[in-house]
């Protein structure tokens, strides 16, 4: 399976990512993208941009070397309320939110209860496209009761090509997280969460964990330009 978009990446604007936005554009346009996202940290992470840096994402075309490049962010969960680190009126103004749990940006216990009940009210945000590398085993939740909330409200469940280099002990919970998705019809995008532009584009290991369980294409939001044009116009994203 060829994919034709990356929607999870990071550049120099992050201080632990090594490539430019430019380099990355460039990068998705030589591995014949149809679009790349680019998603750095939101505040809450060291090192990260701060919120004019969000603001100021329009600087940067809409159409790069023959490549649709979606502004956004990874926003970091801030608390198990559900709460992000960016705020609503930065939100409302990028294309891609990605929603995701690190140790450096969360406050409170990491127990299922707590990121259980974080994961339902990610669900509700209106401005969150993606659920991002949710199989870490400290953030462990209840699957089986989240995944079909998350299809229901439309969430697209991240299958993160780096987490199988640097969360290994993710795999199991990755592979689990898949097949729910498949048994509960959840779309599901798979990323390469690149930190260097040779990453982009670069999604073999999350590729074979599907294949093994013979995951339905059609449910890969980024299969296919005809299915990730049709996810943009459902979430009324120019495309």
């Amino acid at each position: 399976m060829r994919l034709i978009a990356d929607t999870h990446t990071h550049t120099i604007s992050s201080t632990h990512a090594y490539s430019t936005a430019q380099e990355m554009i460039t990068a998705a346009s030589q591995k014949q993208l149809y679009a790349i996202a680019l998603t750095d940290h939101g505040y809450n992470m060291p090192g990260s941009p701060g919120e004019w840096f969000f603001d100021c994402l329009g600087a940067i075309p809409e159409y790069m070397y023959g490549v649709r490049v979606l502004k956004g962010v990874e926003a970091n969960v801030s608390n198990y309320a559900g709460g992000l680190d960016i705020t609503e009126n930065t939100l409302k103004k990028l294309e891609w939110v990605v929603a995701s749990m690190h140790t450096l940006t969360i406050e409170g216990e990491a127990n299922m209860e707590n990121c259980t009940n974080a994961w339902l009210k990610i669900a509700e945000n209106p401005y969150v496209r993606v659920i991002g590398h949710s199989g870490t085993p400290c953030f462990k939740y209840d699957y089986q009761k989240v995944i079909p909330v998350f299809a229901k409200n439309g969430k697209l469940v991240e299958i993160n090509n780096n987490t199988f280099k640097s969360r290994k002990d993710s795999m199991k919970n990755c592979v689990k997280i898949a097949e729910l998705c498949k048994k509960f019809g959840a779309r599901i995008i798979v990323n390469s969460d690149a930190h260097f532009s040779t990453a982009v584009g670069v999604f073999d290991d999350a590729l074979a964990i599907l294949k093994e369980i013979d995951f339905p294409q059609e449910l890969i939001v980024n299969s296919s330009v005809e299915s990730f044009k049709a996810y943009l116009k459902e979430q009324n994203i120019q495309y």
